[in-house]
Formats: C-alpha cells, structure tokens, sequence
C-alpha cells in the first residue's frame, strides 16, 4: 500500500502564490507516476499536473501552463506544486495521486492510490 498526505493548502488573493506538498510512504517503489488534481463540488476530478519516471516528464492542464510546477524531491519521498499566479479559477481541493503506469494520464480512473485533499481558495 502506498500513502499519501497532502498539505499547504490554505486562502489566497488572486495573483498570489501556494505551494502544495504530498508526503507519500508505504510501497513506494511501484509508483512511476504522481499527478494533482483538483475538484469542485458537483464537478469531475480535473487533472492539474503529473510528473513521471526519473522526474523528467511532465504533463500540464492548458489552464495552468506557465503558472503551475510540478516537482519531486527523492530524498525527502515529496512531490510538490508550486502554483502563482493563481485565479479564483484555480479555487478547489487539490488531491495528489500515485499510478503504477508508464505514461501520465489526464484520467482519475487511471491512479491508484489518492490523499485526503487540501483546499485552496483564490479570492478575487
């Protein structure tokens, strides 16, 4: 089993910044692949970010290209999301999620294992 816990959620102004954490432990050696997503109530689970194998691949929504960047530190078993910029679009519950697959996938149905989510909230 691998865990996950996010954190570094919080309220924010428009044009600001968060950077979010996932501390992953367990069986980590099968994952190849971490990605964030975020949800509204009464919406699907929108992919944010991934990163893949060896941190060398990444995948980004259009909507947060340019602002938002995923990354993973090894040694400490965290992948973050640093996020500026931000809009009130941006607004939800971040959720980071592990796959055990080759490629990065935009698809929920795809990850294996998620944590508890952390709210961010851009005021406008």
């Amino acid at each position: 089993q691998v865990q996950l816990v996010e954190s570094g959620g919080g309220l924010v102004q428009a044009g600001g910044s968060l950077r979010l954490s996932c501390a992953t432990s367990g069986r980590t050696s099968s994952i190849t692949v971490m990605a964030w997503f975020r949800q509204n109530p009464g919406k699907e689970r929108e992919f944010v970010a991934g990163l893949g194998t060896g941190n060398v691949f990444t995948r980004y929504a259009d909507s947060v290209k340019g602002r938002f960047t995923v990354s993973r530190d090894n040694v400490k078993n965290t992948v973050y999301l640093e996020m500026n910029n931000l809009k009130p679009d941006d607004t939800g519950v971040y959720f980071c999620a592990a796959a055990e697959r080759a490629l990065i996938y935009f698809s929920a149905q795809f990850y294996n294992y998620w944590g508890q989510g952390t709210q961010v909230t851009v005021s406008s």
